[in-house]
Order: structure tokens, then sequence, then C-alpha cells
């Protein structure tokens, strides 16, 4: 997609327009990259903010990690936007799939190893591209099911607070992809339960909240391209349009989060 100054407007306030073209011209921009149709860069605010942008189809995709929270995209993208529209960053995909051909085997093991172990958010990138996956979503849902059956051997519906401790403990202790499924497990299960509950609303309620939000940073950590994002957006969105519609509005605040925050 072609980026000028017309498009870049239509994308953000005129107020943060401006802010992000001074951004732009007072030098604020560390540094920049792009590889294929994805420009990387570091602006330098109030903190150094990276920002990422997917030039790919007919829209533009950004996300920053500021805390900007108004209307549109906020200023360091806009100054990168204007940025690549008056001198689009050379692309160096071509480079590096050049010196990838020319690198033996061994040597690229070795620079991956040496990458991962200063990295722990590479690693787990890595790992949940790569590893073992854990335990299915359906594992865990059946292990959610059974207590909710303990919770109704005397009576048809559960008049107490269920102890989901347990999994969230075994989340906190995995990869971001198995600590999602284990997250999804656990609103899902709940969701597909209330009509079992019969008490203790704010408790289910609360931990159906707490699951949404590890998925979503677990999600949101892996930084995921788009097909993966769309696959697991649509969890939240097949989940807050399924009945009974109790959690539905929980659920569709949810992916709206997710949304925004990527």
């Amino acid at each position: 997609m072609n980026v000028d100054e017309d498009t870049i407007r239509d994308l953000c306030t005129d107020a943060v327009f401006e802010r992000g073209r001074n951004y732009r011209e007072e030098g604020r921009i560390r540094r920049i990259d792009r590889f294929e149709d994805v420009v990387t860069a570091v602006v330098q605010g109030s903190n150094r903010y990276d920002v990422t942008v997917e030039l790919g189809g007919s829209s533009v995709d950004a996300r920053c990690t500021c805390p900007y929270e108004g209307a549109g995209e906020c200023k360091h993208v806009v100054a990168v936007l204007l940025d690549i529209a008056a001198e689009p960053p050379r692309d160096e995909s071509e480079v590096i799939e050049t010196v990838i051909e020319e690198v033996s085997a061994e040597d690229l093991r070795a620079f991956v190893r040496d990458a991962l172990a200063g990295h722990s958010d590479l690693r787990d990138q890595f790992l949940a591209r790569f590893g073992d996956a854990g335990p299915s979503v359906e594992e865990h849902r059946e292990e959610i099911d059974r207590l909710f059956d303990q919770h109704t051997q005397d009576y048809p519906v559960v008049t107490d607070a269920i102890d989901f401790s347990h999994f969230f403990d075994l989340a906190e202790r995995d990869r971001y992809l198995d600590a999602a499924t284990v997250y999804r497990a656990v609103f899902e299960g709940i969701d597909e339960n209330t009509v079992r509950i019969d008490a203790a609303y704010d408790h289910y309620a609360r931990t159906i909240q707490s699951a949404i939000d590890g998925y979503i940073d677990c999600v949101l950590a892996t930084d995921p391209d788009s097909e993966v994002f769309e696959r697991y957006a649509g969890v939240l969105e097949e989940r807050a349009a399924s009945d009974p519609p109790v959690n539905s509005e929980q659920f569709w605040r949810a992916l709206e989060d997710l949304e925004r925050r990527r």
C-alpha cells in the first residue's frame, strides 16, 4: 500500500498529525527498518517507544507501545508513517535471505542459540512456534467440567465458588501460547457451565475476566502475525456470540480490548 499525507491524515486527528510531524522534524525517530511489508521503528518521546507498521493489503496496520488511548493513531505512529511517505526505508529482506542461504547450518544454529540465550521474550516466541504443545483446550476443559460435576453431585446447580487457582498457577508457569490455552479453557469452561451456577456470581465473573486478561496478554506477547491474531481473536468473538448470552458483553469488551492493544 502506498502511504501519502492524505492517507496519514485519515488515520489520526489533526492535533495528533501536527504532533507527529513535529516529532519527525525534530529527529525523534531513532531507528527505522523494513523487512518486506513490515516497518519497525524506535521513536523517542517521554520514553522510547517501539512502532510496527504493516503495509500489506489495502490498509495500514500500525501499533505502538506507548499508552495512547485517544482517537486514531498516536503521534509516534504518525511520525513513522510520514517518514515512510517521504523516503521509504530500504527493504532488507533480500539481503537477509541471501545471507541465510550462504551461512552454514551449524553457524546458523549457533547464532540462533546465542540470540535465544540473551532474549527471554524471543525464547518464548520461538518455543511457542516450534516447541511441543502442552495439553489442549479440550483436555483442560474436561478437567473443568469434572469440577462442575463434582459440585453438582448432591444438588443440580453449583451453590459455592469453585477454586480454579490450579489453572492460573499452571498458566503462570507455561509458555505464552500454552498459557493462553489454559486461560481459554477456564473462560470457556465457566461460560459453558453458566447454566449450572446458582450462587457466587461475582466470583465466576471475576474468574472469567482474569482468564480473559491473561489470554489477551499471552496472545499479544507473542507478537502474532495477522493470521494468528485473527485466529485467537476469533475465539473471543465466537464466545461473545454463543448461547446463553450471560457473559456476552464481557467477551465483546475483551475483543475490543485485544484489537485496540494490538
